[in-house]
């Protein structure tokens, strides 16, 4: 995992611990894991330029029988 053993990790932990406190740590992995589903759930979604996209052939096909002469 990136390079880091186990003995990294726990220095890396009890860091945390010693800096944020028992009690924060718990309240930030949560909101690291909603950030990271939030992140997921966006990568799979297409956005919304490309969902204009999609719509604009659409629209400008329908306007051409519109026109006035």
């Amino acid at each position: 995992m990136f390079g880091l053993g186990v003995q990294e990790i726990m220095l890396i932990l009890l860091i945390a611990v010693f800096f944020f406190g028992g009690e924060k740590l718990p309240e930030m992995a949560r909101g690291l894991g909603k950030g990271v589903r939030e992140l997921k759930r966006a990568m799979e979604e297409p956005s919304e330029d490309d969902k204009h996209q999609e719509r604009a052939p659409m629209e400008r096909h329908g306007s051409t029988n519109n026109v006035v002469k």
